[in-house]
């Protein structure tokens, strides 16, 4: 492929936010609703615990109130609390922040169990059928598709590719 056609095609990838060509890792994962985190202040256990992010992304904790956790990864959010504290509160506070539980993924469509289900690391579209108890005997399982959490794109999916939290898999019908 020519260069100014792949540059092209890169480019309405990124602007649709498909992710075709690089595979998806939780490694820069971004919290969102629904995740569920632990914060560990040392020193102090009665200021840390186990915190689910609300509706519209945000934690409370005690003595800073509420931060805004969505779309920070769980680094950034240890340094949101750790600079919280900071503020007035504790002297060069240390923090440590991780992901508990992932918000779950949904899968519908032609499978048997179609619905919401928790996530579980490095899952892959196959296993997320397993998980709804497979396919019907209309599925057409050689069409899955896959919308990443946060974009209004649909995109055709292999079956061994990753499902990230919050994804919705959709199985198509065949007519044959």
């Amino acid at each position: 492929m020519p260069r100014p056609v792949l540059a092209a095609v890169v480019g309405l990838a990124l602007a649709f936010g498909l992710t075709a060509f690089s595979d998806p890792t939780l490694g820069d994962y971004r919290l969102a609703p629904a995740d569920r985190v632990r914060i560990e202040v040392f020193g102090e256990p009665a200021l840390g615990g186990d915190f689910t992010l609300d509706g519209r992304g945000r934690i409370t904790l005690p003595l800073i109130g509420e931060i805004q956790a969505s779309g920070l990864s769980a680094p950034r959010l240890q340094a949101a609390v750790a600079d919280a504290l900071a503020k007035g509160y504790l002297n060069q506070p240390r923090v440590a922040a991780q992901v508990l539980t992932y918000r779950p993924f949904y899968i519908l469509g032609e499978v048997n169990r179609p619905g919401e289900y928790p996530y579980a690391a490095d899952l892959t579209a196959l296993q997320a059928v397993a998980t709804a108890q497979g396919f019907t005997y209309r599925a057409n399982s050689r069409r899955l598709f896959v919308r990443r959490a946060g974009v209004a794109v649909e995109q055709p999916l292999s079956p061994d590719a990753r499902i990230l939290p919050g994804d919705t898999v959709r199985i198509a019908e065949r007519y044959f």
